[in-house]
């Protein structure tokens, strides 16, 4: 697919500025800015995060983090891994 995009000279300057430092075309950073562009601004059909857990209301350590979450998916599953 082609379209035309207009961008100011200072953009400009810094794309080829890029390209030339990183040795690919101004072409693909543009390209790259679109795919960034677009991934920014879809909207997915599921929420990020689909389950919440019950939690001490206080920014957890890694290992009370990864008890809690086990926890929680020992409750939701009817598994008893801790034999």
């Amino acid at each position: 697919m082609r379209t035309n995009v207009y961008a100011g000279p200072e953009d400009l300057a810094i794309i080829k500025a890029a390209a030339r430092r990183r040795g690919i075309s101004e072409a693909e950073i543009i390209r790259q800015g679109i795919h960034l562009a677009a991934m920014a601004n879809r909207v997915w059909d599921d929420p990020l995060f689909s389950r919440t857990f019950e939690g001490a209301g206080r920014t957890l350590g890694k290992s009370e983090g990864r008890n809690t979450v086990a926890d929680a998916v020992r409750r939701e599953t009817g598994a008893d891994t801790a034999a």
